[in-house]
């Protein structure tokens, strides 16, 4: 990276200048282009994505702790309280995908926006409003966006948080930035609190560095506030935060040093989990965009030196890096959603570089720059179109299968209170309105005692893929065919026949 941290560094301890508009940067005044774009990016998702799209495995544990379609799903370590609470103002009373969805793609819009507009005067407005373009029309942006997941709010978290940390430094009597630091830690750290570290880790370090204590501090209590229920649950449910640390990264594989690069790139053809993560490297149409990114992104911090913005440039950058750190190599699997905070962080010096690459120093075009540019962001567009559509009807038909097996065990006379256990328990139990319980893996929370039990007293009924044998507390119960499953339904309990 140019001048290194070294250059931030000089930068920030010289008070490198940087244009903050003299009026509070919070009023709405000249920001329409940010709220256009982010209003195009809410009705993007709802015509494109389709509200009425089932709910995925990770959106049913997420939803079921706070809604009253199903019990509460088994939360495994990873996962943090910030999405349940994220949805509970629909979920807590309605059990309606299609709501859920409208509500989460108008907040992901209004996100989008927020996060902008913390920038404005560090960089113009329409670069801001291009880099919100750029992130609003990735494929996995789209895709993500109206669906109850932690990925895109600690990516919104991120750009408002450096971008307040940035304000608050250049204006220590600015309490709305410091207040907006903290809330911006906050919010990631509700979402996911090991990326919320790993993202701010420039941040802590360039506080502690330049000692630029009041955005260091709001940032530590930010983050700590979001942080406390996991660390708290961590203490009262796993014997420790370093044990719950050890579940978790036992969940995800064990962390370490792995190459996830190709297992990203893999990713980007539309795989929402890459684990195992194997088969051909996609097309090269499909992952040109994700090798132009980061030379885009070198393009805009040459652009910041010469524009004598280097340290808002690099922060990004820098920030951007930690983000996608472990995504890229530390885990053994991918999903594109991981690295939605690093695309976001980019996504501001990227647009700064297509403007430079267009124009000139004295505001004139230059016309072949600009075709070639304009040709390569149209192919671009049409390839995330692609992939897009072609994730959204998969993962559409996925869902629905799940929902016409729900339907098959209601028929069967598998109806709440009831049990679910075995291949893909968790999701189909929602859709069903059941418990769900596995005996191994990463959501192990019963055991075939503990099932047997069970079934004495509700319906219970395993799942496994079709042909292959049950668990063998399952051995004998009458297998029924369903979409992609064998339903094995455990005898009638006495006490409770079917509906």
């Amino acid at each position: 990276m140019a001048h290194g941290t070294n250059a931030m560094l000089v930068g920030m301890r010289r008070r490198e200048p940087v244009s903050v508009p003299r009026a509070p940067w919070y009023r709405t005044r000249g920001s329409w282009p940010l709220a256009a774009v982010a209003g195009l990016y809410t009705l993007a998702q709802l015509v494109l994505v389709r509200p009425g799209m089932g709910l995925g495995w990770d959106e049913t544990v997420y939803v079921s702790q706070v809604g009253t379609q199903a019990p509460a799903a088994f939360f495994s370590a990873p996962r943090a309280w910030g999405v349940p609470l994220l949805v509970w103002p629909v979920a807590s009373w309605s059990t309606s995908t299609e709501l859920l969805r409208v509500y989460l793609a108008l907040l992901s819009g209004l996100g989008l926006y927020l996060a902008l507009r913390v920038w404005r005067g560090m960089f113009p407005t329409r670069v801001l409003a291009v880099a919100g373009a750029l992130f609003a029309t990735l494929w996995v942006s789209l895709f993500y966006g109206p669906q109850a997941m932690p990925n895109h709010w600690v990516a919104f978290g991120a750009l408002a948080t450096v971008g307040c940390f940035l304000r608050a430094r250049a204006d220590r009597l600015d309490r709305a930035a410091l207040w907006g630091v903290a809330a911006g830690g906050a919010v990631m750290a509700w979402m996911r609190p090991t990326d919320a570290v790993w993202v701010t880790l420039p941040l802590l370090v360039l506080a502690a560095a330049t000692r630029l204590w009041r955005p260091g501090l709001a940032l530590a209590a930010g983050l700590a506030a979001g942080a406390a229920q996991w660390v708290i649950h961590a203490h009262l449910s796993y014997g420790g935060l370093a044990q719950r640390l050890h579940d978790a990264s036992e969940v995800q594989g064990g962390l370490g040093w792995y190459f996830a690069v190709d297992d990203q790139m893999r990713g980007l053809m539309g795989r929402a989990l890459c684990r195992p993560c194997t088969g051909a490297l996609p097309s090269p149409v499909i992952t040109a965009w994700w090798f132009v990114l980061p030379l885009l992104a070198a393009v805009g911090l040459a652009v910041a030196v010469r524009a004598r913005r280097t340290g808002p440039t690099l922060l990004l950058l820098a920030c951007a890096g930690t983000a996608a750190l472990p995504y890229l190599f530390m885990i053994g699997y991918a999903a594109p959603r991981f690295l939605l905070p690093a695309y976001l962080l980019l996504a501001i010096p990227v647009a700064d570089a297509l403007f430079h690459l267009v124009g000139k120093p004295d505001g004139r075009w230059r016309p072949v720059a600009a075709a070639l540019v304009a040709i390569g962001l149209m192919g671009h567009l049409a390839v995330q179109y692609a992939v897009l559509d072609r994730t959204v009807d998969r993962t559409t038909a996925d869902r629905r299968d799940w929902a016409r097996t729900a339907a098959d065990l209601h028929r069967l006379g598998v109806r709440p209170p009831c049990l679910l256990t075995g291949h893909e328990a968790i999701p189909v139990a929602h859709y069903t309105g059941c418990s769900a319980a596995n005996t191994s893996g990463n959501n192990a929370n019963n055991t075939p005692a503990g099932i047997r039990r069970t079934a004495e007293r509700i319906p219970t009924a395993a799942l496994s893929r079709p042909g292959v044998a049950p668990p063998g507390y399952a051995r004998g119960w009458q297998t029924h065919e369903s979409a992609d499953l064998d339903l094995h339904l455990a005898p009638v309990p006495r006490d409770n026949g079917p509906a």
